[in-house]
Parts: C-alpha cells; sequence; structure tokens
C-alpha cells in the first residue's frame, strides 16, 4: 500500500475522529484548560469511549481537527452563520494577567496590574475559541472578525460607533451577532448599540466573562454558548422565536441591553436588569420570556453620530453645586444626567445654578438614584417644577447607561433623536406586582 494512500486514509480517520466528537461532546461544567500559546498546548485527540460519556468530560480538539471540522460545518447550509465580533474583555486575557493570593486564600485570584492584551488576527482567534469550545460548531457556522482588544473600561463613544459600523457592514451577510466585549462598560456598549441601530432585527448578543477562557472555572464557555444558543433560536437563523434585539446574555439570563447593569464584580451572574424581567433564562433548556421580546421595527434606521459631551451628576444632600461643578458648559459639557431622589425631587437651592447652565444651552435630563420605578414625576416637587419650567426634560426610567448613551445620541442628532420618546423598549413601564 503506497504511502499516499495511507495519509489519505489517516486523514479520514481523523475526520471520522472529530465528527464523532463534537456529536457527542457534552457540556461539562467550566471552562476548559487553555494554554495561551497554541504551540505549547497538550490536545486530546482521543475519542472517549461509550463508557466515558456517563460522566461530563472536558475535552479539547487538535487544531488541525478542529480545521477540518470546521471546513464541514462551513459547508453546511442547515446552520445559520454567526459571525463573532470580538472588542476585548477578560474573555481572552492571558492568564498571567491574574494570580493566586496567598495570603488571602489559595483559591482567591487577584488582577495583576496591567492585564495583557494582545494583538489579536481574526483567523488565530477563531481558532482558538472553537479549540476551546467545539460545541460552537455544532450550532452555528462561526467566523470572527476582530474589531479591537481593549479594556472596557476605555472604551468611549468613538469605539461605539466602529462596532456599531462593523456591525452595519456586515448585516446582511449574517443570521446573528455575538459580541464579546468587558464587563465594566458592557451595558454602556448595549445601550448605545441599541440606540444606533434602531430596526437592525436580527439578534446582537453581547456577552463576555469574569475569568479568562484560559482558566478551568471561567464562565466564558458557558457563555459564549448560551449566547449562540439564543440567537440560534431567533426567526433570522431559521428557529421559531421574534428575538431580534440587543441583549446581554451573562450568567444564565439574556436581558434586553439598554435595561441591564452590571451589579457584580465577583459572581458569575454579573448582570441583571432592575427595572424589566429577563428576556430569557437559560439552564437545562431555555425560557423565552415572549411578551417581553421587542417587535420587529418596520423600518432600519442607523445613525451613528454621537456627542460624548455627557456627564452624570448624582444629587448629592446638601450639596453646592457652584462648588461641586462649576461653569459645565463652559467647560465643554452639552448634557447631565441629574440623578434625583425618588420620582424626580432634589434641593431647591440647585435651580440658580441649573438655570444659569439652561441658558448657555446645557441639556439636563432628570433621573432618578433609585433602580426600581417607572414615570418619574418630578412636577409633585417644588424642585422638579423649577426644573421642568427652565426646560429640563424627564420621562420614564432609564437606566443610568442607557440615559448617557442615548443624550449623546440625541445632541448629535436632535431633530431625529427625542430623549423623551421611547426608542428601542428602554423606558417602558413594568408593573413588577402584576
Amino acid at each position: 500500500m503506497s504511502s499516499t494512500t495511507t495519509e489519505s486514509r489517516d486523514d479520514e480517520e481523523d475526520d471520522e475522529r472529530a465528527r464523532r466528537a463534537l456529536s457527542a461532546l457534552a457540556f461539562a461544567p467550566g471552562a476548559i484548560p487553555r494554554s495561551e500559546s497554541v504551540e505549547k498546548l497538550t490536545r486530546a485527540r482521543s475519542v472517549p469511549s461509550t463508557s466515558s460519556l456517563a460522566s461530563p468530560v472536558k475535552r479539547v480538539l487538535s487544531r488541525d481537527a478542529v480545521a477540518r471540522a470546521r471546513g464541514a460545518y462551513e459547508h453546511d447550509a442547515s446552520k445559520p452563520r454567526v459571525l463573532l465580533l470580538h472588542c476585548g474583555g477578560t474573555l481572552g486575557m492571558g492568564t498571567e494577567s491574574f494570580e493566586n493570593d496567598a495570603r488571602r486564600r489559595d483559591d482567591a485570584l487577584v488582577p495583576v496590574a496591567g492585564g495583557k492584551y494582545r494583538p489579536l488576527g481574526s483567523s488565530k482567534y477563531l481558532l482558538d475559541v472553537l479549540e476551546m469550545v467545539p460545541e460552537m460548531m455544532d450550532l452555528a457556522r462561526v467566523e470572527v472578525e476582530v474589531v479591537m482588544n481593549k479594556d472596557s473600561s476605555a472604551m468611549c463613544a468613538s469605539d461605539w460607533t466602529r462596532v456599531a459600523e462593523a456591525l452595519h457592514a456586515r448585516r446582511d451577510e449574517f443570521s446573528a451577532f455575538v459580541v464579546a466585549h468587558g464587563t465594566d462598560t458592557m451595558a454602556y456598549t448595549a445601550s448605545a448599540l441599541s440606540m444606533m441601530l434602531v430596526g437592525f432585527n436580527k439578534p446582537i448578543v453581547i456577552t463576555g466573562s469574569q475569568l479568562p477562557l484560559a482558566f478551568a472555572r471561567s464562565d466564558a464557555r458557558q457563555n459564549l454558548i448560551d449566547s449562540l444558543t439564543v440567537c440560534c433560536a431567533s426567526t433570522s437563523c431559521g428557529g421559531g422565536v421574534d428575538f431580534c434585539e440587543v441583549a446581554i446574555c451573562f450568567g444564565g439570563k439574556l436581558l434586553r441591553g439598554n435595561r441591564a447593569q452590571k451589579l457584580s464584580a465577583t459572581v458569575y451572574a454579573a448582570f441583571d436588569s432592575p427595572s424589566y424581567p429577563a428576556l430569557a433564562k437559560l439552564g437545562v433548556g431555555v425560557e423565552w420570556n415572549y411578551a417581553r421580546l421587542l417587535p420587529p421595527a418596520e423600518r432600519y434606521e442607523p445613525i451613528f453620530q454621537l456627542d460624548p459631551n455627557v456627564i452624570c451628576v448624582r444629587v448629592i444632600p446638601g450639596m453646592d453645586p457652584e462648588c461641586a461643578y462649576g461653569d459645565l458648559y463652559g467647560r465643554g459639557v452639552r448634557g447631565i444626567i441629574l440623578e434625583a431622589f425618588g420620582v424626580g425631587n432634589f434641593p431647591e437651592t440647585l435651580i440658580p445654578w441649573l438655570t444659569e447652565q439652561k441658558s448657555k444651552g446645557l441639556c439636563i435630563y432628570l433621573s432618578t438614584q433609585c433602580q426600581h420605578g417607572g414615570e418619574l414625576r418630578p412636577d409633585l416637587y417644588a424642585a422638579g417644577l423649577g426644573a421642568l419650567a427652565i426646560g429640563a426634560q424627564s420621562g420614564p426610567v432609564m437606566t443610568t447607561e442607557c440615559a448617557v448613551a442615548k443624550m449623546m445620541l440625541a445632541l448629535a442628532n436632535p431633530e431625529r433623536v427625542k430623549l423623551t420618546t421611547p426608542r428601542a423598549g428602554e423606558s417602558q413601564n413594568v408593573d413588577f406586582c402584576a
């Protein structure tokens, strides 16, 4: 038998082994340990025996096997095409960005100053992810585009525009989109994308992790699988769920992006939606909240212009605004989110300062420091009435993250975006006692 025939047969056996492994993969708890250097990674290529499938097994396929299996899936028209946009964050960080703190307890992981963010190539990054989470290929034909690789605390309005434009440019090519993002400002990015891409009418699911994919107990693996799962359930992917909005999928919950907030820096269920129910909960199955899904829009109306000169002003009892903030407009600020007490109350001593700033052109939106609530009613109070009289705006409660993003959009597009007009499901009232 010739060496060529033997090599061909070996390749066929490898392909069959990869296909069998992909079909037999169990959803193991936790993530698969992974070396940051692909060249140094020891890969398990064997297919588990029937007896081993009784318990969850962590598997890492070889790069060659993943590449061959990926090629087969790319030509499988029965699976939807999903684009994974990478923006940065903990999910892709190196293991050297964390270390054990022996002074506290053996299993305590603490960040090391200067987290490692390497230049990434789209093809290599895709192979890295599929090598560690091969189940993704069982759900969809996944492709990757690395938009940036930044710590999310460094994200700004111009970065939101880059991500929105990347999604817009590939909208007709893919059935759904997953955005890998850092957790610190994920709610801001989700809010901005929902405001900028009204009528996109395909799932845009933002996810990330509390620990890098390289860690054995990382939540990255499950978050990626959950994100793909909800995407593939959508009608745009051939499923039966009218899910076509910007959402955050994290810790077993699917949340409307512009209603979500990061509430914990340490637990895996880091995000919640204090003023709106979850769109879905992911456990053994997926429990959809069909009544709360945003219906498809009639028209696609993307807007990419933002004015970043916005700040939040949190009302503090007894504060002197002249001392604390002075001439905001004179320093370039063009809009403030004034976080008042309750349904819109604050000390009347702020009115002279607000009047002066408003006369110069500052846009003022009254918000609240409360996480729960529906419509704000500043007209119930003398200070609130005074603010409304000088032209401050108010309305249904929005999260701070959403209010900031919406004001940036409204300042740059005053004729198209109104702060008090709902745009992407960001301000419907919800009766949680019903």
